[in-house]
């Protein structure tokens, strides 16, 4: 707990507007940051793997995963920040942050074992292109915010990158979460069909599937047919909602609203 208090204060730190804070405080809040994410990174290391509460297994819940999430985002932010900076996303990043280490702690879900010994590795690549389309997204919102102050004539976004830098990354982000889950969905279909449980049809393989459906589209419509800008941002936007529902949504329903364990 402890840990975790001391990982919300410097999410707050950070969390600081810039423009009311003088340069130096800025830099404190930059390193606050950093810090945050080293604590949290603990946090799911301790936390999801019971080691907290003293039990046995990983924690599944969509309180870890949402954490997870956002953790691997802040790591891109953090790695990217090196070669290009992106100031302008820190205070979302460190208020996403507080509510990453938050719904891990109010709701970490149900300890399990793995199912089978690729268990663990499939979980992995599901949340990794959690968090790959999580920083797409981030992108994207950036692209749109900028492209809307060119539209109504206020001058340019800053960013702290060319636009059309800032296009191709987010696509870069949107290639490499497709092949992630594209590997997530064949071994978990793998996994499925070697399972001593017969293999069925739920939501979490409707709505992943959909998504996958969504993220293949938008790919084959930039590159047959150039989709940019709010076109492509759309399709981005939806096929992250329906992966998101697709685990950490379902989840949710089951774990607070049904209050019991998910399938």
């Amino acid at each position: 707990m402890l840990l975790a208090v001391v990982t919300l204060f410097l999410y707050a730190l950070a969390a600081l507007p810039p423009s009311w804070t003088a340069a130096t405080w800025r830099r404190l809040a930059a390193a606050a940051l950093l810090g945050a994410f080293v604590l949290h990174l603990l946090l799911l290391l301790i936390d999801i793997g019971g080691l907290a509460r003293g039990t046995q297994g990983m924690r599944w819940g969509f309180g870890p995963v949402l954490s997870m999430t956002v953790w691997l985002m802040i790591a891109v932010h953090t790695v990217e920040s090196r070669f290009l900076p992106l100031p302008s996303v820190r205070l979302a990043l460190a208020l996403a942050g507080i509510g990453g280490v938050v719904a891990a702690l109010a709701f970490p879900g149900d300890a399990r074992h793995p199912a089978s010994a690729l268990a663990p590795l499939h979980f992995a690549l599901g949340v990794g292109s959690y968090g790959l389309f999580a920083a797409a997204v981030m992108h994207a919102s950036l692209l749109d915010r900028a492209e809307r102050r060119l539209r109504g004539a206020r001058g340019p976004a800053q960013v702290g990158m060319p636009l059309l830098q800032l296009e191709r990354l987010t696509f870069r982000f949107v290639q490499a979460g497709f092949t992630v889950l594209t590997l997530t969905l064949l071994l978990g279909a793998f996994t499925a069909a070697n399972a001593a449980v017969p293999w069925r049809w739920d939501h979490k393989w409707v709505f992943s599937l959909l998504a996958w459906g969504v993220f293949a589209a938008l790919l084959a419509g930039r590159r047959l047919r150039g989709w940019r800008g709010r076109q492509a941002t759309r399709w981005l936007y939806a096929g992250a909602g329906l992966l998101l529902l697709a685990y950490v949504g379902s989840r949710f329903v089951f774990e607070v609203v049904l209050g019991r364990i998910s399938p």
